[in-house]
């Protein structure tokens, strides 16, 4: 396959700027996470607009490296990267795993573990689609927690962002983990408009775990019981596994 130049965007992508044509659609409604057709075209989508490269091999990713295409992504704050030789991937991926891993750490009581990030498609599992965007640089693997009320949180976060069309994740099951397609202009400019507002966080989608009581769903997010059940137009405290309730973050 031959390498594509990435030495700016594509006329089509300016031309998709300009007359907004092209713009990811947002997710109507909260997906499941257990990824479709749909979301795979998405992701490719997504890459062709930025005109991303699919890489084969691992020189060639410290190749992207070396250029500025890709930067080194070391364990920070709230995440840690585990048993990983390519630990590299697109600037957008770096941004938010800095904003997400302290969020995760201080809801969950636990680090963000990142089991993968650039994968080139010669070094793919023999699970993986054809069509992964990992070689692209601008996906991330994220073990799934043993703790259920971390596996809510985080599942509440990635179906919100979802609707804010930033990503696409899928919950994929050998080993489990959520598989996260970054889309990097598209959170770039959601991150800064979050820096420019004062505040790194916004509603959260919940989604109600066995054993939850809105207390406990208040007192993790650190909002008063009061707002959530106004958030969510409850005139009781009785809620039910499944159910998706808004978190009002940082109000």
């Amino acid at each position: 396959m031959k390498l594509r130049v990435e030495y700016g965007r594509s006329i089509l992508v300016v031309i998709c700027v300009l007359v907004a044509s092209c713009a990811i659609p947002r997710v109507a409604e909260a997906q499941s996470l257990r990824g479709s057709k749909r979301s795979l075209d998405l992701q490719n989508s997504v890459a062709a607009q930025h005109d991303y490269t699919y890489l084969r091999t691992s020189e060639q990713v410290r190749s992207f490296v070396d250029r500025g295409y890709l930067v080194r992504i070391p364990s920070g704050t709230g995440y840690e990267l585990k048993r990983m030789s390519l630990p590299y991937a697109r600037p957008e991926v770096a941004l938010f795993l800095s904003r997400l891993g302290p969020q995760y750490q201080a809801a969950c009581g636990e680090k963000l573990v990142v089991t993968s990030l650039t994968r080139p498609t010669t070094r793919q599992p023999g699970n993986a689609s054809s069509r992964s965007v990992h070689p692209t640089g601008m996906a991330m693997d994220l073990r799934r927690s043993n703790n259920r009320s971390c596996r809510g949180w985080m599942e509440g976060v990635l179906l919100s962002l979802e609707r804010a069309g930033v990503l696409e994740a899928t919950y994929e099951r050998n080993p489990p983990h959520f598989h996260v397609a970054l889309f990097p202009d598209q959170y770039a400019r959601y991150a800064e408009r979050k820096l420019a507002a004062g505040g790194e966080t916004s509603d959260l989608a919940y989604r109600v775990q066995r054993g939850d009581s809105l207390w406990s769903i208040a007192h993790r997010h650190g909002v008063d019981v009061a707002v959530l059940r106004a958030a969510n137009d409850l005139t009781g405290s009785q809620i039910y596994a499944g159910q998706l309730l808004t978190v009002p973050l940082g109000k």
